[in-house]
């Protein structure tokens, strides 16, 4: 059996495409159908249903992903076992929310460079469906999210913490010193919150609606940092998870507001698939996130 028409036939099934498998690989897309030909013809069964030019996995064809993931895991862990070095090298892809994406990399990707040199990273921000989705097809090495605390028995959670989340404006703000507020008291006030349906906003939106509430905002936008910086310029509000506001909340330019009906359940959950080969270089990237971007 030829490894590299295993390797294709992966990439068909995540993709479900045999186009979108030939752009990822390089390949013509004549190519590609010839490989996963030769596999049904050594295997004698179908991989793929053909019809009106979808395709989708037949039951022995979902089998063989288990396999071939098992096979090709095990090839180039042996090929990195034998290497004559133990430098860590290689490629990461990492997919975020945005304002994890500028955290990571206004702290610690310097220092991240500087131990692993030969080890380089792709940063992509998205919400949390399409971070699954790609880890799905095998788009993203590993992902970090804000949302829900999600579980699938094909994902594995390397790390996870639960956030803590704060309503946070400017501190000459009218609400500033008051205790016991109710959403009721600000839901009318200007808003400036992240994008609609992304993350831990899509829960906010949420929670309010089983108040029978909804917040217009004054402005959305993904970029936590432009988010802040408008807060301690004006008297709007936010909804942020701490990591984000701490240093503002610090230095005396945000406060909290002390909103007490209004509780969500958020987290920051670390997640690779099952199925993803665990490369030195992996391992070091997921170890070093884990021991930067989670607290105990």
């Amino acid at each position: 059996m030829d490894l590299k028409n295993l390797i294709t036939f992966i990439h068909v099934a995540e993709l479900g495409s045999f186009t979108k498998a030939a752009e990822q690989l390089g390949y013509s897309q004549p190519s590609i159908s010839f490989q996963i030909k030769q596999l049904e013809e050594e295997f004698g069964c179908l991989l793929f249903e053909r019809i009106n030019h979808t395709i989708t996995l037949t039951e022995k064809g979902h089998e063989l992903v288990y396999c071939a993931h098992q096979i090709r895991a095990l090839t180039d862990s042996f090929k990195e076992s034998v290497a004559e070095n133990d430098e860590c090298s290689g490629h990461i892809h990492i997919v975020t929310p945005d304002s994890v994406c500028e955290e990571m990399i206004n702290s610690h990707y310097i220092d991240f460079h500087n131990r692993y040199p030969d080890i380089s990273i792709r940063f992509s921000t998205g919400d949390s469906a399409v971070m699954l989705d790609m880890l799905d097809h095998n788009e993203a090495d590993v992902i970090i999210t804000l949302d829900n605390h999600l579980y699938n028995k094909d994902y594995i959670i390397a790390k996870e913490q639960q956030l803590s989340m704060h309503f946070v404006t400017a501190r000459n703000s009218k609400f500033a010193n008051r205790k016991n507020l109710s959403i009721k008291d600000i839901i009318n006030e200007p808003f400036i919150l992240t994008e609609h349906g992304q993350g831990y906003r899509r829960v906010f939106d949420r929670e309010l609606a089983k108040k029978s509430l909804e917040i217009t905002p004054f402005l959305e936008i993904g970029r936590t940092d432009m988010i802040t910086s408008m807060l301690t310029q004006s008297n709007m509000i936010s909804y942020l998870p701490d990591f984000v506001t701490q240093p503002l909340i610090d230095s005396g330019e945000l406060c909290y507001l002390d909103v007490r009906d209004l509780n969500i359940d958020i987290w920051k959950q670390l997640i690779y698939h099952k199925n993803k080969w665990m490369s030195k270089s992996l391992k070091a990237f997921i170890e070093y996130v884990k021991e930067k971007e989670f607290k105990n």
